[in-house]
């Protein structure tokens, strides 16, 4: 899918979850982004971003970051990430974390970027929550710290989120912040792999030739309860 087709996509789902109703400026400027005609899509929605509606400021800042339907300008778009996380919006929050750990258009600052990432994490944003983990799992704006990050990988992890099951799989074999365990580091990176990151099959592979036949069963059953308990029996 190309970016113009992502941020069509995301600015539809985006306003209606939001569930809010808008003027006829606003469906103007949603039909002109509907079709890809963003500059017209960009000049209805700045007045409403301006008016401090956190929904439109995020969609405003992705069109910046992108440069769709104005020049690409990062440091704009951070402008419009901030306001828009300011006000609690947690998919702002995750940008917002990003551009800092990344130094896209404000200087690199780990500090920064786990505090908005802490703050999107603390709202069940799953990909925040991965990133929070591994930033404590690595010492990146906080200190180093096992039990926490494997604390922020279990929530993203128990949402589906497929990297942060591999990473927990992870924690498990090696025994980085929880006891070694091998048939749940097992189950997790079989999870992780079902949902689609190869890493985790690999590792499945890996961790397996270490097992008996019967633990690798076990891990099996316990990754087939996981799943469908919806990750409230893993």
């Amino acid at each position: 899918m190309n970016i113009k087709k992502i941020i069509k996509s995301l600015i539809f789902t985006m306003l209606m979850a939001s569930g809010l109703v808008f003027s006829a400026d606003f469906n103007k400027g949603l039909k002109a982004a509907q079709s890809g005609d963003y500059k017209t899509a960009i000049a209805e929605f700045t007045p409403l971003a301006e008016q401090g509606d956190p929904v439109i400021q995020y969609i405003l800042a992705i069109m910046y970051f992108h440069g769709e339907g104005v020049p690409k300008n990062e440091n704009t778009a951070v402008k419009w990430f901030t306001k828009s996380a300011e006000q609690g919006y947690a998919q702002a929050q995750w940008n917002l974390a990003l551009s800092y750990y990344e130094g896209n258009g404000v200087p690199k600052n780990d500090k920064l970027a786990a505090n908005w990432n802490t703050k999107a994490a603390e709202q069940g944003h799953a990909q925040a929550q991965w990133n929070l983990g591994t930033m404590y799992d690595n010492g990146y704006g906080v200190l180093e710290d096992d039990k926490t990050a494997v604390k922020w990988f279990t929530k993203a992890a128990e949402q589906g989120h497929a990297k942060a099951q591999n990473s927990l799989g992870t924690m498990y074999q090696f025994g980085e912040g929880v006891l070694i365990e091998n048939r749940r580091a097992y189950m997790w990176f079989s999870l992780g792999s079902y949902n689609g990151f190869g890493y985790a099959g690999e590792n499945k592979e890996k961790i397996a030739k270490l097992m008996t036949q019967a633990n690798i069963s076990k891990a099996q059953d316990m990754s087939s309860r996981c799943l469908e308990s919806g990750y409230t029996e893993c």
